[in-house]
């Protein structure tokens, strides 16, 4: 990023030999990654140095790669295993109010952390390398989903300052009470074993390497009921494509649902229009208010998916997988001011997706007219 930045070359390195081939334009390279990632939403972007900045076992080497969706950076052999808290579940009444339920959120944080270092001990480890990293770091990953359905419950809009305030606040909360869960666990069950390798040697006494990390969610959300990650939601209607058996669901968000009908706004008409457009916005028998609660991937800017990807990774241990949505009219530009403006924030990665720049995708705005799917929640 710094060749860029200067316009220098950029040596092209074998990854066996480690000897220069070819030394090419970094603008150039630059220029190729930011096209082909506005035509189809690929490459995204890994950015190593800020990941090895904050490697817990340097002492063990450094880390070149991730996991496939790049939410858990990774020593070579080493494997990952995560877990997610659905945080649409912690929302509680007090005097008429929805607020969080701090005290509820703590406790499953607890019981989360050892279900999954549980999971690192019991697991069926078939290649040596892998159980030797995954026994000697203990390395564990929980995070959540559900984030915009509890920011909706609260009736907080996706795109504001108080939604990026909290998601600081509220992984912070998960952050600490994981490290209080490791350090009890080491208590117990004693350190992992390459403690005196780390960072934390010699004045924390701790489990896990690593206890926290941001996952897509995309399949557990789906059987949890909730929307993924940290995700807003993709659309109030929508398809998802290539499911039981390569056919198609057919989803109505309910929170909007039992929002209307709560504000005596419900009507076929209303229901009707979202199913064709997948959104509220160009609806105007709603109210400005309700449009902001329900605004959905789309029709958020760039600018505040990536600040809520970096609030949440101000408090993760790995990293945080994310898709920056962009409109279909999105521009080459825009792909570019992106990716930089996530690595100069520190971003671990960075992933943008273009809406309609493949010919194929999982989901798709509003329920199409005639399409034969599996009907989901859509009364």
């Amino acid at each position: 990023m710094n060749a860029v930045k200067l316009n220098e070359e950029w040596s092209l390195v074998h990854p066996n030999t480690r000897q220069v081939v070819r030394r090419i334009s970094a603008k150039k390279l630059w220029t190729d990654i930011v096209a082909n990632a506005w035509q189809t939403g690929d490459p995204g972007l890994v950015f190593l140095d800020t990941i090895n900045a904050a490697n817990p076992t340097p002492a063990l080497g450094k880390i070149e790669s991730t996991n496939p969706c790049g939410e858990v950076p990774l020593l070579p052999y080493e494997p990952c295993n995560l877990g997610s808290v659905n945080l649409s579940k912690f929302v509680k009444i007090n005097k008429g109010c929805s607020e969080l339920d701090w005290k509820g959120l703590e406790e499953v944080v607890k019981i989360a952390v050892r279900f999954l270092d549980n999971v690192v001990e019991v697991n069926n480890y078939i290649i040596p390398e892998i159980k030797a990293l995954a026994l000697g770091n203990r390395k564990i990953g929980l995070g959540v989903m559900g984030w915009a359905e509890l920011l909706i419950l609260l009736e907080i809009s996706y795109d504001s300052e108080q939604a990026v305030r909290l998601a600081e606040q509220l992984m912070r909360f998960v952050q600490e009470k994981s490290m209080e869960a490791s350090v009890a666990l080491a208590g117990e069950r004693g350190v992992f074993p390459n403690w005196e390798k780390s960072i934390y040697y010699p004045v924390k006494p701790i489990r896990n390497a690593t206890r926290t990390s941001i996952a897509p969610t995309g399949t557990i959300s789906i059987i949890a009921g909730t929307c993924s990650s940290i995700e807003p939601l993709f659309a109030l209607a929508f398809q998802r494509q290539h499911v039981l058996n390569e056919e198609s669901l057919f989803s109505l968000n309910q929170l909007f649902i039992t929002y209307l009908k709560k504000h005596h706004l419900h009507s076929m008409e209303i229901i009707d229009e979202v199913k064709k457009q997948g959104v509220a916005g160009r609806i105007e028998a709603l109210p400005a208010d309700v449009k902001n609660i329900f605004k959905t991937a789309l029709e958020i800017s760039p600018e505040w998916h990536l600040k809520h990807q970096l609030a949440f990774q101000k408090f993760t241990d790995n990293a945080v997988s994310k898709t920056i949505n962009l409109a279909e009219t999105a521009t080459i530009k825009e792909v570019a001011d992106v990716y930089k403006t996530a690595w100069l924030q520190k971003a671990k990665g960075i992933t943008i997706f273009r809406y309609n720049s493949k010919d194929k995708q999982v989901m798709y705005q509003g329920i199409r007219s005639g399409s034969k799917a599996c009907k989901v929640c859509i009364e």
